[in-house]
């Protein structure tokens, strides 16, 4: 038997075991162990059944990912695990899938080939394959069907979500919950079963009536717009209502190959690597000391610092949050009370849950709770010198060993800690808007920040929920920086002539979850302004710069919060033209001698993405990001950038980083000396 499973006879009943942590992945080895490990059940003369269950903390989670990545490479062929489900269904003695933790994806299909499945109660089970830009490879569109029916298999397989035991169960996936220890519950199932004849589920017909899917598909194509796996996995699942079980199978991998050589998939796989690769940094090991954080104190209390409070209250960390006046501090108070009301009227908590995490919030205006807190964060306005007045201060009350954080987006952080006397405890934390939601921490390290001051950082992301990602310090780090780039040519592109919801529109359809100009109004245009302002003795004569945004912030027009920016808002801060804009618009390019004409689409496309590579790659060759994959985990998780394309880098290295070059040629720009090298070697920016 191999050492990835472990084979026992337990009361008359074969159990087997899957041995391959940390979640029994379904690597080379384990679809072959399983296999010898039922024959030989099926010829044991003490073994009137069969339990399949997973050792240590689940079931089966899934294929090994990194073997798709091998087969797309033409290193190895396509396994196909057909035959070996096959050989499981065929088994003359009962086979019960014993279920705890997860079955997913080939871990749901495994289960699927199984005579029962019995699972214990927070047991999940589900078909996430869409979401690495692929559909259920190995049957999955096709016995799930037979389980729980048409319409709800094509919505596991489409939108990728895992359900929970108790509905799996009401679904017909499962046969039983098990209460108490599962694995003797399988085992009293199983000898059970043992007297009864085993159905197949490949024969099973029952539940094949067709559905109406065009609901579905119409979801899908909204909320997974230009996505192809989704549409794919409904296909597929529509084809076991229509053809006998192997030619349906056919079917399925058909569709799987596609999408599996797909640039959706390579990109989505780039995604899922990348955000466990972001957490590794040169230095930073598991030696290094990690601070336990305790809790948090908070200056600032607007929009950003409530979100962070928020942040900070659903990780179990008190706050104490500070303002200069009883209206601010009022004010933040709500905007956290709102937040959670807004969480509990979505059903993501209880009243009670809500109450206990709002109560470990404690507003002040005397700085209560600085003194004993692990982490200061600052939450105050763009401003490089309120910044430092704030630090000077915080370095009076912080007590020896806190950590000094400022969420500043844009500005020195070697500047703000020189205000302090302990610029190794300082660190960036930029947090995204709304800070509880977004998924983002950009974690900016300056010249003088200790080792285990990042460490901490890092492991504090993973506990509040965030994908964190390691920069260097410079003006706007990463994304920021790039997103000036991106903006600029946005906003060159409505001076130009480009209405602001054609600009919008053409990125929002290519696949970005907001056009930049809506961004600008979202996260609000004056604070661009304010940025622009504390760089502005940087401008050089006869360079060009966009105007017209600062057109919008001088007549007060923010964005949502006020109503009106690029676009009009009504109540529920839908967007709408605003003929009045174009006036302003007109009016900025006229002062600057800028003549108006009709970009494309394809020219908006191609000024805009273009100029987040070619700045993309200019900070990794300053080295302000460690690698490319951290610049397309930025993107996905803090700007909306559509996972499906990986990334700016990602999605560059996709189209072919040759013409890339050429292609930024041709618009009158220099391509970054980085980007002419890769281009001429190895076509990868992480070469």
């Amino acid at each position: 038997m191999s050492e990835l499973i472990r084979y026992a006879v337990e009361d008359g009943v074969a159990v087997v075991t899957i041995e391959n942590p940390p979640v029994n992945a379904l690597s080379p080895g384990v679809p072959e162990g399983i296999q010898a490990a039922i024959e030989r059940a099926e010829a044991d003369p003490a073994a009137c059944a069969v339990v399949v269950i997973g050792g240590g903390r689940t079931f089966i989670a899934g294929a090994d990912i990194r073997e798709f990545g091998k087969i797309v490479a033409g290193e190895k062929p396509r396994l196909s695990l057909y035959g070996f489900l096959e050989r499981i269904e065929d088994c003359r003695k009962p086979v019960v899938m014993a279920i705890h933790g997860t079955a997913l994806g080939g871990g749901l299909e495994v289960a699927m080939a199984g005579h029962y499945r019995v699972a214990a109660a927070g047991a999940q089970v589900g078909q996430p394959e869409v979401k690495l830009g692929i559909i259920p490879g190995a049957a999955g569109t096709q016995r799930l069907p037979r389980l729980c029916g048409v319409a709800r298999a094509a919505r596991m397989c489409a939108l990728g979500e895992p359900v929970g035991a108790a509905e799996a169960l009401e679904a017909g996936i499962l046969d039983a919950l098990i209460e108490g220890d599962l694995r003797a519950g399988a085992i009293a199932f199983a000898r059970e079963a043992a007297g009864r004849p085993a159905r197949k589920v490949r024969e099973r017909q029952e539940k094949l009536a067709p559905a109406d899917l065009q609901g579905l598909r119409a979801q899908v194509e909204k909320r997974m717009r230009g996505q192809r796996a989704p549409l794919a996995a409904i296909e597929a699942v529509e084809a076991a209502a229509k053809l006998i079980f192997a030619e349906g199978c056919a079917f399925e991998a058909k569709l799987f190959n596609e999408c599996l050589f797909s640039s959706q998939s390579k990109a989505l796989i780039h995604i899922f690597f990348g955000e466990r690769i972001v957490g590794k940094v040169p230095g930073i090991d598991k030696d290094t000391p990690v601070a336990n954080i305790a809790a948090c104190a908070i200056v600032g209390a607007g929009t950003m610092g409530a979100g962070i409070a928020t942040a900070y209250l659903n990780a179990g960390i008190p706050v104490a949050l500070q303002e200069a006046s009883p209206e601010a501090l009022e004010a933040g108070a709500g905007r956290i009370r709102r937040n959670f009301e807004s969480a509990v009227e979505k059903g993501r908590l209880t009243p009670d849950e809500a109450a206990r995490r709002l109560s470990m919030l404690k507003p002040t205006l005397e700085w209560e709770g600085f003194g004993t807190a692990d982490i200061l964060v600052e939450a105050v306005y763009e401003n490089l010198e309120l910044k430092k007045q704030t630090f000077a201060r915080l370095d009076t009350l912080a007590k020896p060993g806190a950590i000094l954080a400022t969420n500043t987006s844009t500005l020195d952080i070697d500047a703000i800690a020189g205000a302090t006397g302990r610029p190794e405890q300082v660190i960036g934390h930029h947090f995204f808007s709304p800070a509880h939601v977004m998924r983002l921490l950009e974690i900016v390290r300056g010249r003088s920040t200790a080792a285990p001051v990042i460490a901490t950082s890092m492991e504090l992301a993973k506990r509040l929920k965030k994908v964190g990602v390691l920069v260097g310090n410079c003006r706007g780090f990463v994304g920021n920086r790039m997103f000036h780039e991106y903006m600029t040519q946005a906003v060159f592109l409505v001076e130009e002539g480009a209405a602001p919801e054609f600009v919008d529109a053409a990125l929002e359809d290519w696949g970005m979850a907001m056009g930049p100009l809506a961004v600008g109004d979202l996260a609000g245009i004056d604070v661009g302004w304010r940025i622009r302002q504390e760089f502005k003795h940087l401008e050089q004569p006869g360079v060009r710069y966009p105007r017209a945004g600062d057109r919008l912030a001088e007549l007060g027009r923010y964005g949502q919060k006020t109503g009106k920016g690029w676009y009009l808002y009504d109540a529920d801060r839908r967007r709408q033209p605003d003929p009045e804009v174009a006036g302003i618009i007109e009016e900025a390019a006229r002062e600057q001698g800028v003549a108006r004409r009709n970009p494309g689409r394809e020219e908006v496309l191609e000024r805009t993405l273009l100029a987040l590579v070619n700045e993309g790659a200019r900070i990794l060759e300053e080295g302000i990001a460690l690698r490319a994959v951290d610049i397309d985990i930025i993107y996905v998780n803090g700007y909306g950038f559509p996972a499906w394309r990986g990334g700016p880098m990602k999605w560059a290295e996709l189209e072919g980083l040759p013409g890339i070059c050429e292609r930024i040629r041709t618009l009158g720009w220099e391509p970054a000396p980085l980007l002419v090298e890769r281009a001429g070697g190895a076509g990868r920016f992480d070469a």
